[in-house]
C-alpha cells in the first residue's frame, strides 16, 4: 500500500505546526512542533525516560510521537496514496476521532471513529482522488462554522485549499498535493507557510471561556515554582 508515504507526508504536515510556544492563553501548555508537554511526559514515561521540557523535544521523539498517535491510529499505512496524506493532516488538526468519522461518512460506513477493514474495503473501491476532494471539501465546512474561523481563516484555508480554490498542479494545499499523490505525480511541492497561525489546531481553539483563566492561573503557579 502506501507504508513509503508517512516520510513524503509527514514534512509538510510538521510545516504548519510551528516551533516551541509556551502561551498562557492555551490550556495545551507548553508545545514543540505540534506535541505538547502532556504528549511528550507520556511518551517518556512509556519509553521509561525522566520527564524533561518538550523544549528538548528531538527529531525522532517528534517523528515517534506522530507515528504513534495520528498515522497510525488512521490505519494510514492502509489507506490509499493521497487519501493516507489527507486524512493524516485532518486528524493532526482536528483530531483522529473527526477525520476517521469524516472519511466514514464519505464512504458510507458507520462513523465509529476507528478505520477498520470495513471501512479500509470500501475506500479502496473508490477513486482516491474523489475521496482526498470530499475530505478536504467537507473539512473546509466544518472549519467554516467554527467561531474561531474570523482569527485562523487564512491559515487554515492556505493549509487545506493551498492558494487557489480546487486542485492545481504546483498548489500547496492539502487537496492539491492530496490528489498529485493519487495520481503518483512525479513532482510534488512542498506546503508555503506563514507563520500567522495556520498550525492553531481546531481541538486546541474549541475551549471554555474558563479555559484562558484556568490556563493562566496554571502558568503563575509554574513560573512561581521555577
Amino acid at each position: 500500500m502506501t507504508k513509503a508515504n508517512f516520510s513524503i507526508a509527514h514534512p509538510w504536515v510538521l510545516a504548519h505546526e510551528g516551533g516551541y510556544v509556551d502561551n498562557p492563553r492555551d490550556p495545551g501548555g507548553a508545545t514543540n512542533q505540534g506535541v505538547t508537554q502532556g504528549t511528550y511526559n507520556a511518551y517518556r514515561k512509556r519509553t521509561g525516560r525522566a520527564y524533561q521540557s518538550v523544549r528538548k523535544l528531538t527529531a525522532m521523539e517528534r517523528d515517534t510521537i506522530y507515528r504513534l498517535q495520528y498515522w497510525d491510529k488512521l490505519a494510514c499505512d492502509d489507506l490509499p496514496s493521497g487519501v493516507d496524506y489527507a486524512v493524516y493532516d485532518f486528524g493532526v488538526n482536528s483530531g483522529v476521532n473527526r477525520s476517521a468519522k469524516y472519511l466514514q461518512k464519505i464512504v458510507g460506513v458507520k462513523q465509529d471513529g476507528i478505520i477498520g477493514l470495513q471501512t479500509l474495503a470500501v475506500v479502496e473501491a473508490m477513486t482516491a482522488q474523489e475521496v482526498v476532494e470530499r475530505l478536504c471539501g467537507d473539512r473546509m465546512a466544518f472549519l467554516r462554522k467554527l467561531r474561531h474561523w474570523p482569527t485562523f481563516k487564512n491559515g487554515w484555508t492556505r493549509r487545506v485549499v493551498g492558494q487557489w480554490d480546487g486542485v492545481q498542479e504546483g498548489d500547496h494545499g492539502v487537496i492539491d498535493r492530496g490528489v498529485m499523490l493519487a495520481n503518483k505525480a512525479q513532482v510534488i511541492p512542498a506546503p508555503k507557510v506563514i507563520a500567522d497561525g495556520s498550525g492553531a489546531r481546531t481541538t486546541d481553539v474549541k475551549t471554555s471561556p474558563w479555559a484562558s483563566l484556568f490556563a493562566a492561573i496554571a502558568a503563575f503557579f509554574r513560573k512561581a515554582k521555577s
